[in-house]
């Protein structure tokens, strides 16, 4: 499932494409054909992300939510503009690294920081014209027929003259009044790169240290922290030594800080990068090659069976509500 910083990134990019423009809407599966013409033809006029979801504001006080899901995605082609906060480097996201400084951009083999496609990760496909230079992705693809032909099950096309995004597989695909987006925000809880910082960490600190519910739900819970899923999960609790299986309320007041504060480090490196990035501490090799491929990435998600990479215990995957969890049961007993 696509978590927090890839439906961020999904929101500047639309920022960067759609908003200030007119944008023609259409339903090609015709699963949203009556939505797509409420905002057909409409100016984008707002894009913003909070969490799992993504709002887009039209004129005429109407809204797009999406909710990707476990399988949705959203497909760029034609010309690009990247966000200016992520370098554009050969057709691809630029990189930063921990501390911040800009490295050369790497593509992974699921294409997790591809422009062409961000969401549920799938082979980038197409060509991506990106203001004055131009990028071959797959040679074969013709970028003379505009708008360009639909491929398998679009649910919602997006289009103005020199860019196409094309929605597959969402889980919500709706159109809200200012109201219903209210509602709709009102249920999600703070989100490190929408809300005040001191604000969202006193109340997640507060939602936390009032339950008894595990701290490994509680962090998939998107009304009480927006945007975490289930490898960020795994990687913030790892990170703070935490037992997946500890009560919130028994989780140390500043051990609850401090996992609202390493997410949010957590999630903008993830916006940077188009990566979840959660291993620091290695050297520029070490760090080419985790940033290229997904089992280099991380403590201990995907991990099961494996030795932890800091005491060497086996890492453990269990099910909890319906996900997999990875945790060492040494570091984090």
């Amino acid at each position: 499932m696509p978590e927090g910083h890839s439906v961020h990134r999904i929101a500047r990019q639309i920022a960067q494409n759609f908003v200030g423009r007119p944008v023609s809407a259409s339903s090609p599966q015709g699963r949203f054909a009556e939505g797509a013409a409420l905002i057909d033809g409409r100016e984008a006029i707002e894009s913003r992300a909070v969490g799992k979801q993504m709002f887009l504001a039209f004129d005429g006080d109407l809204w797009l939510r999406v909710h990707l899901g476990l399988y949705g995605a959203w497909d760029f082609s034609g010309e690009i503009v990247s966000d200016p906060t992520i370098a554009a480097s050969n057709g691809r996201m630029g990189q930063t690294n921990q501390r911040g400084t800009p490295e050369e951009a790497i593509l992974d083999a699921a294409g997790e920081n591809s422009l062409t496609s961000i969401g549920a990760p799938r082979r980038a496909r197409g060509r991506v014209r990106m203001s004055e230079q131009t990028t071959d992705i797959n040679e074969t693809d013709d970028l003379s027929q505009w708008p360009p032909p639909v491929r398998g099950q679009v649910r919602l096309r997006l289009l103005t003259e020199r860019t196409c995004a094309d929605l597959r597989g969402p889980t919500a695909c709706v159109i809200q009044t200012p109201d219903e987006v209210a509602q709709s925000l009102a249920k999600l809880g703070p989100d490190p790169l929408v809300d005040d910082a001191r604000d969202g960490e006193e109340r997640f600190v507060a939602r936390v240290r009032r339950t008894v519910t595990p701290i490994g739900l509680l962090l998939m819970d998107q009304s009480v922290v927006s945007g975490i899923g289930n490898v960020y999960r795994a990687e913030l609790l790892f990170r703070a030594r935490l037992n997946p299986h500890t009560p919130g309320r028994e989780v140390s007041e500043e051990t609850v800080r401090e996992i609202w504060r390493d997410w949010s480090r957590l999630l903008l490196i993830g916006v940077e990068t188009g990566q979840m990035m959660t291993r620091d501490g290695l050297t520029a090799k070490e760090r080419r090659s985790a940033m290229a491929r997904r089992e280099h990435r991380h403590w201990v998600y995907g991990r099961a069976g494996l030795p932890c990479r800091v005491c060497g215990t086996s890492v453990v995957m269990e099910e909890a509500a319906g996900r997999k969890l990875y945790w060492c049961p040494s570091c984090q007993a």
